[in-house]
């Protein structure tokens, strides 16, 4: 966030960017028994556990880099980043650049003298950011790269009906997440494994492997693998960022195709699909699907079509068997379950659209 004022009590000029140092009394925790100087980056729930690990394994974090705060809710108040909450609580030294590039925050950055930089969840960085410590910067990604370089890996994986993910810590390079590998960890992937759920056992894994990584560099033994030689000639998976209409459901697909979509963006950001009013001026209706069982079994109705008692299930026919609606929400409703949704909902009177 940009610090509007000019000038500090002390008369010095601020800079363009907002620096947050260490005061009062942080929590108590462990002193530093490392001499590897850490600058950490991220910003979401995932990016706070490795930190976390990091810091109580006794490294020298010291600064945390993360996105300015922005307004969010009804009162628009400014919110922090989860890396930024938790940084602040144990008195860290904060950077919240708006642009990467800005000189007062590329000063700031080099001031602080870092050996090694190590970035989870986060944006991507200018090579004069990442190229800046001796050691580089190191990259946790929530994939098995090669595979699933980009913005969505988890999401995309149970999409795709994948049986295993993983974590891997690599060196940046300017190709994104195509740095040379370090070390990785594997996560399979139940049938019925949401994202979310993913997300949390990554995320445990990922912290390991991360602490893993720091004591190995500062040993300095580690492997360094080239990601080129793992493809093998093959073109890698990506994970594209998801937008709205990658959430849509699209019902003339196959049973196990539309139920790896709905757990693969469950919770969030949640699998959609549009429910229209029987008749000639019906209004349409937007639902989120969050979980549904598969009912592999033979029918001879067409894909779509919803059957329903009006007490306890919402099943939806579709090639390979039934996909059977167990969690959802209506537009401008919270989340719920099938029965209590059907309590004040006439499904009879609607038809999915998609």
């Amino acid at each position: 966030m940009i610090n509007k004022s000019t000038e500090t009590t002390t008369g010095i000029p601020n800079p363009p960017f907002r620096i947050i140092a260490p005061r009062g009394a942080p929590i108590k925790k462990k002193m530093p028994s490392h001499k590897l100087r850490i600058v950490y980056m991220g910003t979401p729930d995932f990016a706070v556990l490795p930190l976390k690990r990091i810091i109580e394994a006794g490294f020298q974090v010291v600064g945390v880099v993360t996105n300015p705060d922005k307004p969010a809710g009804r009162g628009q108040q400014l919110q922090e980043s989860a890396v930024k909450k938790y940084a602040r609580e144990i008195g860290l030294k904060i950077l919240q650049p708006e642009k990467f590039r800005d000189p007062d925050f590329l000063q700031a950055l080099a001031e602080l003298k870092a050996d090694l930089q190590l970035v989870v969840a986060f944006k991507m960085l200018p090579e004069v950011v990442w190229n800046m410590p001796p050691l580089g910067t190191v990259n946790l990604h929530a994939s098995l790269l090669p595979d699933y370089r980009g913005a969505a890996p988890i999401n995309r994986a149970v999409m795709n009906g994948e049986t295993c993910s993983g974590v891997t810590t690599f060196l940046l390079k300017q190709e994104i997440d195509t740095g040379n590998i370090i070390f990785q960890e594997k996560v399979e992937i139940g049938e019925e494994m949401t994202a979310g759920e993913l997300h949390d056992e990554l995320m445990e894994k990922g912290a390991d492997l991360l602490l893993k990584t720091v004591q190995a560099m500062e040993a300095g033994d580690y492997p360094l693998t080239d990601q080129c030689g793992l493809l093998r000639g093959r073109e890698a998976v990506l994970a594209p960022k998801i937008f709205k209409e990658d959430m849509k459901i699209r019902w003339n697909g196959k049973l196990e195709t539309i139920c790896n979509h709905i757990r693969g963006l469950s919770p969030f950001p949640g699998a959609w699909t549009e429910l229209k009013a029987v008749g000639k001026d019906g209004g349409v209706l937007t639902l989120k699907i969050f979980k549904a069982a598969r009912i592999r079994q033979g029918h001879n109705l067409p894909a779509g079509e919803v059957r329903t008692d009006g007490k306890t299930f919402f099943d939806v026919y579709v090639e390979g068997g039934i996909v059977r609606v167990l969690e959802l929400q209506l537009s401008g409703k919270k989340r719920m379950r099938t029965e209590d949704f059907l309590r004040g909902f006439r499904l009879e009177d609607y038809r999915l659209v998609w």
